[in-house]
């Protein structure tokens, strides 16, 4: 996002470098391996932009806005193959303005990573082909409580990474001056949330969250674990996504409703608090509910999805009235112009 406000100069500089994705690379696998709470896609939506100037610039082809914003799509869709939402989050997210020539370029990017994604991985939904189902009733009950609970909670995790960026409040600034010490702190909550779940909030959460989506059991510690775990991760600043632990906390908390509300389905409310909570975060309801969809091949829940993403959408403005993406953008964009880059 930063890059993309000047793509000309970006493309020399060192946001989309293919030295930064090089390393964006190794220490999100290291992240992995380690135990963090982080997912892949957010690192890959930086590295295939990384990847798409680069081809541009060997082929000596002017670099735009566009191109940068194709390229993060293509990661989007390849990470999860899950290209409607590839498209949806270059509108929402990565696109400040979105023109008809922008859209064909990410329609073709899309295309092509979802193309090579197959050839490498086969066809494959994420979380497995699952079908829910909610009677009317239900869906006017459960879809706005849902949209509350995930636009508080992401809101707030949202506003906690807002304000370990911007804010000028003493343990803010001083947790900034220190990062070494910040990063083994959170290392430490990381630890000891991993240890109180049972190593459940550890690493992506895919497969509890799968279990809880087919509907299956955990740990009702396991969403609370997770949100400490990731969100710990994200203020450390270690390079890593948080697309995945964003879902797998949104099944905790579907998880914890569906436990007191006896009798309703736990896997139709484990699907509404994915959705919830994505949104929550990232502000993009379109997304949540198209990568929900292609993420589970389920369309019978498309209703209830939209209520929930809408409602925690509104939400989650009035805890945190700025997007995440679009404040922590500032930062690099700020670092870059410092650097003359």
């Amino acid at each position: 996002m930063a890059a993309g406000h000047n793509p000309a100069v970006s493309a020399q500089g060192t946001l989309i470098s293919l030295r930064t994705a090089s390393a964006k690379f190794i220490g999100t696998l290291a992240m992995l391996l380690g135990g963090g709470a982080v997912g892949r896609e957010g690192p890959t939506v930086q590295i295939s932009a990384a990847l798409m100037v680069a081809v541009h610039r060997w082929l000596r082809v002017p670099i735009n806005a566009g191109v940068i914003i194709a390229g993060g799509a293509a990661g989007v869709a390849a990470a999860f193959n899950t290209p409607l939402a590839g498209v949806a989050f270059a509108i929402e997210e990565l696109a400040a303005a979105f023109e008809q020539k922008v859209a064909v370029l990410v329609m073709a990017a899309v295309m092509i990573s979802g193309l090579v994604s197959l050839g490498i991985a086969g066809d494959y939904v994420y979380f497995g082909a699952v079908t829910r189902h909610l009677a009317i009733r239900d869906i006017l009950v459960l879809a706005p409580v849902m949209g509350v609970l995930g636009g508080l909670a992401g809101g707030t995790f949202a506003r906690l990474l807002v304000a370990m960026a911007t804010s000028t409040s003493r343990p803010f600034v001083f947790a900034r001056s220190h990062p070494l010490a910040l990063a083994f702190a959170c290392g430490l909550l990381v630890a000891a949330a991993g240890l109180a779940s049972g190593g459940a909030s550890w690493g992506t959460g895919y497969e509890t969250t799968r279990q809880l989506l087919s509907g299956g059991e955990a740990s009702l510690a396991f969403g609370p674990a997770k949100f400490v775990a990731s969100l710990a991760t994200a203020l450390s600043g270690a390079p890593g996504g948080i697309f995945a632990p964003s879902l797998s906390v949104g099944a905790g908390l579907g998880q914890i409703v569906a436990f007191f509300a006896k009798g309703e389905p736990s896997g139709a409310l484990v699907l509404l608090g994915v959705a919830a909570y994505f949104t929550g975060v990232v502000r993009a309801p379109l997304t949540a509910v198209i990568i929900v969809m292609e993420m589970t091949a389920d369309r019978s829940m498309i209703i209830p999805l939209f209520i929930t993403a809408i409602i925690a959408d509104w939400v989650s403005s009035k805890v945190c009235h700025a997007k995440l993406y679009h404040v922590l953008s500032q930062g690099f964009r700020a670092g870059s112009a410092d650097k003359g880059t």
